[in-house]
């Protein structure tokens, strides 16, 4: 009988973000790298912006009347 894995090999790996921090976490991916994580979210920082592509919110202001 062969001996197969019917799981993957869950390891210890990091996970670096972009912003410098670094988490310590266990995958089966090993180490890797993020662009955006809950230090330097704007949902949970509190620094949320409103990002205007092409003036739309300033067009969704005008059609329906807010100042």
């Amino acid at each position: 009988m062969k001996d197969t894995a019917a799981h993957p090999h869950y390891r210890p790996s990091k996970i670096a973000c972009a912003c410098g921090a670094v988490y310590d976490t266990f995958s089966t991916r090993g180490d890797f790298a993020i662009e955006i994580c809950s230090k330097c979210h704007p949902f949970y920082t509190g620094q949320q912006r409103l990002m205007d592509t092409a003036g739309r919110i300033d067009r969704f202001k005008k059609r329906y009347g807010q100042k």
